[in-house]
């Protein structure tokens, strides 16, 4: 006999915690809009039914697209309510990236922030399986519909839940490979034995006041929001970061957990000593160091501003969920460390010839087997089953453990860069270098950043007889790449080291960059 589904979790804070506020959302410009758990709840309903009116079915894919917003926090409970599969869309994406990421997920309807309403209008064509386009936080346009008259007479009441023994994703999340073309990783509802086992090591609490540090549309700052509902803790939203609105926000809301990357915290710790001192930040109990390598500086940084119990690390992906937990006390006595392995997960080294690495000091490429790994690529079910260990799954990361079974992230097999705790995937930005009509070959790494830990940099072979500078190589990217993809440095050469079957030796390339250092991320 088939277990009835489990409850919703914000259904049921609706109603043990109905009038607790959910979600703030307090901008600096003093708008100011504060849900309650029964209201949020009741929005997320509507919604849910609005959708579902206009034919969405459980298993469909829906995009999501905006900032930070109460909006986008309703869209996020709606489409799980529903059953829907939701696709959050980096806003930052050029057109052309974008129309790429919504065909290829098959998604059947897009919800947006109106400022993305221009973009969603420039791809309306290029989109066809999207049947309906909704705006939210404003004027939709041609071709256009305003989503809050069709939730505003929409039922509050409680979607269907699914039928028993049904397993339907909740979320596909964007990231990229060595293909250079985005690739949807597929991730089923959080295993709740394994999400209780981590949020008990963490010593997380019903209390607690969670804020973004980062866009929602990131798999870490999105999965710990929802974390925070579950448990019943109010969200503090910051629609775009700004370092001292940040502080304002924690004094003011006394949030005690977040998770972030590293560049807001730099550029939080770098404001002058007196800005900060205006903002209580005693509060902080739990933050969570994530999404690109903290340096030892800046955890000496961070402690130096917050509650020296206070800052977790773990290292992990969209793809593998938290792997690794780095607790307070460690964070001075293991520099360069991520951590042991976190509750119910289980952690292989394989060496070159897929041998598994027992002793200590050894890199290879770190597997991972537990049930927040997720369940496969949309389109692309070659390339997962080609990162399988057995039963384990890698990304291709490079590790060593210590003699007390501390793991150290040290290199990457793929040549994904992590550039202020965002993916940047060198192939995607050679494929638009190499179209320049005087580049001959290129090559993109990663080199040292102080302030982002990584940058792009571009190493790029000119046509014969033709001459290149740094700045119309930039400037031809910036014409076809997000802001952030595109190389912060440029560098020129004879020709690009390849093996013989024609594939870059991306380590030779990076060796004069990351000479004299032990981590080569």
């Amino acid at each position: 006999m088939s277990l009835p589904p489990p409850p919703d979790p914000l259904a049921a804070n609706a109603v043990a915690l109905a009038d607790k506020v959910a979600v703030v959302d307090d901008r600096p410009d003093g708008t100011l809009v504060r849900w309650t758990f029964s209201e949020l709840n009741a929005q997320a309903n509507r919604l849910a039914h609005a959708l579902a009116a206009l034919g969405v079915k459980r298993g469909e894919r829906v995009v999501w697209c905006g900032q930070n917003s109460p909006g986008v926090v309703r869209m996020v409970h709606a489409a799980r309510k529903l059953g829907a599969v939701a696709v959050p869309l980096n806003y930052r994406l050029t057109a052309e990236e974008a129309q790429y990421v919504v065909d290829d997920s098959d998604a059947v309807l897009a919800y947006v922030d109106a400022e993305m309403a221009p973009l969603f209008r420039e791809i309306r064509p290029r989109i066809p399986k999207v049947r309906e386009v909704l705006v939210y936080g404003g004027a939709p346009l041609d071709g256009q519909r305003d989503v809050e008259p069709l939730a505003a007479a929409a039922s509050d009441a409680e979607p269907p839940p699914a039928p028993p023994g049904t397993v339907t994703p909740q979320a596909m999340i964007y990231t990229s490979g060595t293909t250079g073309r985005p690739k949807g990783a597929v991730r089923n509802p959080p295993d709740r034995a394994q999400q209780a086992a981590l949020l008990e090591h963490i010593g997380y609490a019903p209390d607690d006041v969670y804020i973004t540090t980062g866009p929602l549309y990131h798999s870490g700052p999105g999965s710990f929001m929802s974390i925070a509902h579950t448990l019943g803790n109010t969200v503090v939203l910051q629609r775009k970061f700004d370092a001292e609105d940040w502080l304002r926000l924690i004094d003011r809301y006394r949030a005690t957990t977040t998770f972030g990357a590293p560049a807001p915290v730099r550029m939080a710790c770098a404001l002058p000593a007196s800005v900060k001192a205006r903002y209580d930040r005693s509060s902080m109990k739990r933050f969570i160091a994530n999404a690109a390598p903290w340096s030892f500086a800046l955890k000496q940084a961070y402690l130096a501003d917050f509650p020296a119990d206070s800052l977790f690390e773990v290292y992990g992906s969209t793809e593998l969920g938290v792997n690794t937990v780095l607790r307070p006390d460690d964070q001075l006595r293991k520099p360069g460390a991520c951590g042991r392995p976190a509750p119910m997960v289980e952690i292989r080294l394989y060496d070159d010839e897929g041998r598994e690495v027992t002793e200590p000091g050894v890199p290879g490429e770190l597997a991972v087997r537990a049930p927040s790994v997720f369940a496969a690529y949309h389109n692309a079910r070659a390339k997962f089953e080609e990162d399988r260990r057995g039963d384990f799954q890698t990304v291709g990361d490079v590790a060593y453990f210590d003699d007390e079974g501390y793991f150290y992230i040290c290199d990457r097999k793929k040549d994904m860069i992590i550039s202020g705790g965002v993916n940047v995937y060198p192939a995607e930005i050679e494929a638009v270098i190499d179209a320049h009509p005087d580049v001959h070959d290129v090559a993109v790494i990663g080199v040292p950043s102080d302030e982002w830990g990584e940058s792009v940099h571009a190493i790029v072979v000119p046509h014969a007889g033709r001459t290149l500078d740094e700045a119309s190589v930039v400037a031809f990217a910036r014409g076809h790449l997000a802001g952030f993809k595109v190389p912060r440095s440029v560098s020129f050469a004879a020709e690009i080291p390849r093996n013989a079957s024609g594939k870059i030796l991306k380590k030779v390339l990076r060796e004069p960059f990351w000479a004299g250092r032990r981590q080569k991320v």
